[in-house]
């Protein structure tokens, strides 16, 4: 290798040394201006459980549809037929337990509870109890339904499922304007949780 190659490599190597540095040091900054918390949520995007009916393949190729448009919007989500194993097969090999465990981890380990209410005048008996079990460990619930169907006169959906959601939209556009702005902001607001002191995080089945 002639001196003149070796210069042109070693100026090369020292910009991008340069440019690594800078990238580095910048990133450092920017940490030590942040407490621990403040760092997680720049580089893990909110996580949204998505709860609703999947016994048809009308249900779960509706739960696809809106999962991609969540994940388009920036979201992580956790879908329960797909992340929590629970597909028709499983639950005839009798790995319920597993399924369950599963499902209850993804919503611990999620921002935001979405439930999809759709299927009738009433709330599918196993979103209905993943909708509860968000709301008592303080994390916000959010509704979608698009079925022209109601409760009666109670209103759109049972009392004890209305009064448990932050919101209820009637289509996809509605409800991804109202995540939007869970999204772009800061902090989403936890509620304690009534039945535990410890931290969401600490929180084991």
């Amino acid at each position: 290798m002639d001196i003149f190659t070796l210069s042109i490599s070693n100026i090369i190597f020292h910009n991008i040394f340069s440019e690594l540095t800078t990238a580095l040091l910048t990133r450092l900054r920017i940490y030590n201006s942040l407490n621990s918390r403040d760092w997680i949520k720049m580089n893990i995007k909110k996580q949204i459980y998505l709860a609703g009916p999947l016994f048809s393949k009308g249900e779960r190729d509706f739960n696809i549809l809106l999962r991609n448009r969540l994940v388009k919007m920036g979201f992580s989500v956790f879908l329960p037929q797909e992340d929590g194993n629970d597909t028709e097969s499983s639950r005839h090999e009798e790995r319920q337990k597993m399924i369950f465990e599963n499902d209850i981890r993804g919503i611990d380990r999620s921002d935001i509870l979405l439930a999809v209410l759709d299927g009738g005048s009433d709330v599918d008996s196993g979103t209905a109890w993943e909708m509860g079990y968000a709301y008592a460990r303080g994390i916000p619930v959010l509704g979608l339904k698009t079925d022209f169907r109601t409760f009666g006169e109670e209103g759109i959906v049972n009392l004890m499922m209305e009064m448990s959601m932050e919101a209820l939209e009637r289509d996809i556009e509605s409800i991804t304007n109202v995540l939007g702005k869970y999204l772009d902001s800061e902090d989403i607001q936890i509620r304690e949780d009534p039945t535990k002191n410890d931290e969401k995080e600490d929180f084991i089945i």
